[in-house]
């Protein structure tokens, strides 16, 4: 039975457009052709870090980001960069009497703007939070950890086969796929997805009834 739900952060309640559009400015390159760039490095399996390396070779993500801080651009984002079914997906899931919670592959402050939102949550927690990202198991047993409930009582949610699917799957947890994003359309026909994830969904809309039909089916 499904008692939490656990959502990741980037094309799964947050539409990255603008922040991946920011880093084309800060390169100086059309940010098409970085968007193009960008799906073409994950269609190949490779890290989407490499996108960056295309551009300028070198390029250290963690010293931009400081300096783009001190540029002050830093990397934002705010209410107007959720997906339209995030808040009534979270609130529904709330009132159903499910736990619900945000743990992505964030940093410190991406945390401090999840949590100056006000987002329908009991937890929300980033990677660099716990010392340890995804797709390190530890981060899930992380997640396994903050839950009231075991492992197979919680549904993680994510958009990435790779990054959030099969490790949340190999620790014990539950897990949606959802079909939006770079990753959610380029993964959609990995014959993996099917085998591994619990449900397969197109928006967060669908993910209280989802849940709802899951524990009717385990009474």
């Amino acid at each position: 039975m499904i008692r939490a739900v656990v959502f990741d952060v980037g094309e799964c309640l947050v539409n990255e457009t603008t922040e991946y559009g920011t880093w084309a400015d800060w390169l100086g390159v059309p940010r098409h052709t970085f968007s193009a760039m960008f799906g073409a490095v994950i269609a190949r399996g490779l890290d989407y870090r490499e996108t960056f390396q295309v551009f300028a070779p070198g390029f250290d993500l963690a010293a931009e980001r400081e300096k783009r801080a001190t540029a002050g651009k830093p990397e934002t984002f705010g209410e107007a960069d959720f997906y339209p079914d995030v808040r009534p997906s979270l609130a529904k899931l709330r009132d159903d009497g499910l736990w619900v919670g945000i743990a992505g592959n964030q940093t410190v402050r991406a945390g401090g703007i999840l949590r100056s939102l006000d987002l329908p949550s009991d937890l929300i927690a980033t990677s660099d939070d716990w010392g340890v990202s995804k797709p390190d198991t530890d981060f899930f047993r992380c997640v396994v950890d903050a839950a009231p409930c075991e492992a197979d009582e919680i549904l993680y949610v994510g958009d990435r086969l790779d990054n959030d699917i099969r490790p949340a799957a190999e620790v014990g947890l539950l897990t949606a796929l959802i079909r939006r994003g770079p990753w959610g359309i380029i993964q959609q026909d990995d014959p993996e997805a099917d085998r591994v994830a619990t449900m397969r969904i197109d928006s967060l809309g669908e993910l209280p009834g989802r849940v709802a039909e899951f524990n009717a089916a385990t009474n």
